[in-house]
């Protein structure tokens, strides 16, 4: 199955080159091609994809800030003639970072390293294999997580640490893009900041929770009756 993609970018000479390209990837198709960000908005109301090849110095609205304006996010290749924007972009989990004008065999690298990470999330689990198994991104590696293992999830800014025992792994990331992944049974967000594991909470007192590596998280006041719920049903 091939990879449907986007371009974004308002050169034409950009489209091309990308184009061209995507003709010796068999893996790949074109299934959309925007000249502005504000386009591409309306254009995925309609159309969803899997790979979006983003520009970032476009008019009307810059390339970064149209991806933070996505709730749910595509593998993006960011192909921008300015290096100064890698830092903020590998922030925001883009995939790679094509810097203008690239060779077809940089592309290809780039969309090989997109392809595994779309393999990577979609791939089919076996709930009796590995029922509590996450990945999880944190600096250039894709580290498998035990969820059985974790304690807290901790919201850090643009990041979010995954708190166990005695040491935490911060990915870029929400606390609101996991907790749709976890198990509403095993974890729940008590405060605006944190979702906690049931395994290791010790005991609640007052509005906060005491967990058994005597860390101690506070219950949110608009999170208070459904915590009392999921502790005790």
């Amino acid at each position: 199955m091939a990879l449907k993609a986007l371009i974004i970018d308002d050169e034409p000479l950009a489209h091309e080159v990308i184009l061209r390209y995507t003709k010796e990837v068999d893996f790949l198709e074109i299934v959309g091609q925007c000249h502005l960000a504000t386009e591409a908005l309306s254009f995925l109301k309609n159309q969803t994809v899997d790979l979006i090849f983003l520009d970032i110095n476009m008019p009307k609205l810059k390339g970064l800030d149209f991806l933070r304006t996505l709730h749910t996010r595509p593998l993006v290749i960011i192909t921008s003639a300015y290096q100064e924007y890698a830092l903020e972009s590998f922030e925001l989990d883009v995939s790679d970072y094509l810097l203008k004008p690239f060779r077809f065999g940089r592309f290809l690298k780039a969309v090989n390293k997109a392809l595994e990470l779309y393999n990577l999330r979609n791939a089919p689990t076996s709930e009796e294999e590995s029922p509590n198994q996450l990945f999880i991104k944190s600096d250039k590696r894709f580290i498998q997580v035990d969820l059985e293992t974790v304690f807290y999830l901790e919201s850090y800014g643009n990041y979010v640490k995954f708190w166990f025992k005695d040491h935490y792994i911060l990915t870029p990331s929400t606390l609101s893009h996991f907790e749709n992944q976890l198990s509403s049974n095993d974890f729940y967000r008590l405060h605006k900041s944190y979702i906690v594991h049931r395994k290791h909470i010790n005991y609640v007192e007052g509005n906060f929770v005491m967990l058994s590596n005597k860390m101690q998280l506070p219950i949110g006041k608009n999170h208070r009756s459904g915590f009392k719920r999921f502790i005790a049903p």
